[in-house]
């Protein structure tokens, strides 16, 4: 037998490397040794928490601004700075995203197992009262005999989905410490969410509050600049490049993530191709492709009868019938609903989940007017049709509309 010559993997390998160090630095999650335009924040902030130092419990502090204006960076630039300048072992800083972790118990066994070093004696992922975790949780803080600095990322997410029980927990747990002290920074998309929070919680947790402005673009290049020079070679970014990823992010209200996964994402197609140098072009090409990926996961986890009202539109707009309104979609919906042994909703809840879909951006619903006739919408597609459809196919519920034909129709959709 003939040596088979060469690897499919060795085009790539042998290609131009565009990235010298590990891609991640172009991740949100990096936390480099300095943070662009945050110095004033950063300061503020160790301002609160020098307390923590001397021994001393800081105020609790909820930060809130956009999505990328650097709030978990900021917060666990300090974590990393505070913790190097803790020369007498006082003070323990915790980080959580309530987002991941997201209820009362699943918070306060979390928190229990980060300080809990015997793993006999960590707590359990279910199975004991709330009020047993949180007196082991008690416990094990006043045996540090230290100040905890406890971080809850996304709070609004754990408030929304478990009420603000745990939070009264904690703002509260310095009543039942002896040596140890506790303090909470609580960082939220949501300037709204303390409404929902009892008079008492907010009063304790809001006892310093921050907010983070968005970035406009020339804060967002500078970003961009400092981190390609860690990440890339020399010379391999075209010099427009920042500038159109800040753009495009900034009109984005002004999210640093969305300015590091475009570079990051044009970068790694440049380099997939074989290309000597990150264009422009290769910005537009990731810009595509986010978008895309961003459409992809917001449709693969829509409840199934989202998935059978979007089914219900490609379906008419295969069909090429022109515009679609809210009665022939109901039509359809009815009869793959039928097909595949489903459930079927009213007219007037399909509406509302052609609403909510024209939220998402995937579908376009106008409202059209009759006079006295009444009014009803106009629905089409906003996202790419084939793509959808596969997604959609690929669900083993709506799986058997593959061998579906449409009423009037001969051939396989």
């Amino acid at each position: 037998m003939d040596n088979i010559s060469g690897n499919i993997f060795d085009k790539y390998v042998n290609s131009k490397q565009i990235f010298k160090r590990d891609r991640e630095i172009l991740r949100p999650s990096y936390i480099p040794d300095e943070l662009p335009h945050r110095k004033d924040q950063i300061d503020q902030l160790a301002s609160i928490l020098v307390t923590a130092l001397r021994g001393d419990r800081p105020s609790n502090v909820l930060i809130f601004g956009k999505t990328g204006t650097g709030k978990t960076a900021s917060v666990k630039y300090l974590g990393k700075e505070i913790l190097k300048a803790d020369e007498f072992d006082r003070v323990i800083y915790l980080y959580m995203n309530c987002e991941v972790v997201d209820t009362q118990y699943g918070v306060l066994q979390n928190i229990g197992n980060m300080i809990i070093d015997k793993f006999e004696e960590r707590i359990p992922f279910t199975g004991w009262s709330t009020e047993r975790v949180y007196n082991i949780l008690r416990e094990k803080i006043d045996e540090l005999n230290r100040v905890v600095i406890i971080v809850l990322d996304e709070i609004d997410k754990l408030v929304y989905k478990s009420s603000d029980d745990v939070l009264y927990n904690l703002s509260r747990i310095n009543d039942d410490l002896e040596r140890s002290k506790v303090s909470l920074i609580g960082i939220s998309n949501d300037l709204k969410f303390t409404e929902f929070l009892d008079p008492r919680v907010r009063s304790r947790l809001g006892e310093e509050k921050m907010v983070f402005s968005p970035y406009n673009a020339e804060q967002l290049r500078d970003i961009l600049d400092q981190r390609s020079k860690l990440a890339f070679y020399p010379d391999v970014i075209d010099p427009g490049v920042p500038p159109l990823c800040s753009a495009l992010a900034a009109q984005e209200h002004g999210d640093a993530r969305r300015a590091l996964d475009l570079l990051r994402v044009a970068a790694e197609i440049a380099e997939r191709n074989g290309d000597d140098k990150v264009t422009e072009a290769h910005v537009y090409k990731a810009k595509n492709k986010i978008e895309l990926d961003c459409v992809t996961e917001a449709i693969k986890t829509l409840p199934t009868q989202s998935k059978l009202v979007l089914m219900s539109i490609i379906i008419n707009e295969e069909r090429g019938s022109g515009k679609l309104t809210t009665g022939e979609l109901y039509e359809t919906y009815r009869d793959i609903s039928q097909f595949i042994d489903m459930q079927i909703l009213t007219q007037r809840r399909v509406t509302d989940l052609v609403s909510e879909l024209d939220m998402m951006g995937i579908v376009h619903a106008r409202v059209k007017s009759f006079g006295r006739g009444g009014r009803t919408k106009e629905i089409d597609l906003s996202v790419p049709i084939n793509e959808t459809k596969k997604i959609l196919e690929e669900d083993e519920v709506l799986h058997p509309l593959k061998n579906y034909r449409p009423k009037n129709q001969t051939t396989l959709i």
